[in-house]
C-alpha cells in the first residue's frame, strides 16, 4: 500500500508541476491589499494529497501568498494542527482575524471560501 501511495503521489506531483494553472492578474495596489489579507492565513497540508493539491491550485489561480505548513513531515506543524483545529486532517485552512483563529477543514469549503473572498 505504501509502494502504491508513494507512486501515485509523484504522479499527482508531477502533473501538478506539468499543468500548473497561472495566476489572476491584479492593480499592484489591490494585489499588495489582498496579499496583507492573506498574510494570516496558513495551510496545513501534506505535499501529495490530491485534495491538497486542489486547494493549493486554487491559492495560485487566485495569485494568493498563503503560507503552506507541511503537516505531515513537520511535527511542530502537526502539534499545532491537533491543538488548535483538533485533529490532523488536511487540507485545513487557519484564518487568524483580530485575535480569533477559525480552523477550515474540507478542500471544497476551502477552495469556496478562496473564490468568494477573491474574485
Amino acid at each position: 500500500m505504501k509502494l502504491i501511495r508513494l507512486v501515485l503521489g509523484k504522479i499527482i506531483l508531477a502533473a501538478d508541476f506539468v499543468f500548473t494553472p497561472s495566476g489572476v492578474k491584479r492593480d499592484p495596489a489591490k494585489q499588495a491589499e489582498i496579499d496583507a489579507e492573506t498574510a494570516n492565513y496558513s495551510l496545513y497540508q501534506f505535499e501529495a494529497c490530491p485534495f491538497c493539491v486542489k486547494v493549493r491550485r486554487t491559492i495560485k489561480r487566485q495569485s494568493l501568498k498563503i503560507e503552506l505548513r507541511d503537516a505531515k513531515n513537520n511535527e511542530d506543524h502537526k502539534a499545532e494542527l491537533l491543538a488548535g483545529g483538533g485533529r490532523v486532517k488536511v487540507p485545513c485552512l487557519r484564518i487568524d482575524n483580530n485575535g480569533e483563529t477559525t480552523w477550515m477543514y474540507e478542500s471544497s469549503d476551502i477552495m469556496a471560501f478562496l473564490e468568494k473572498q477573491y474574485p
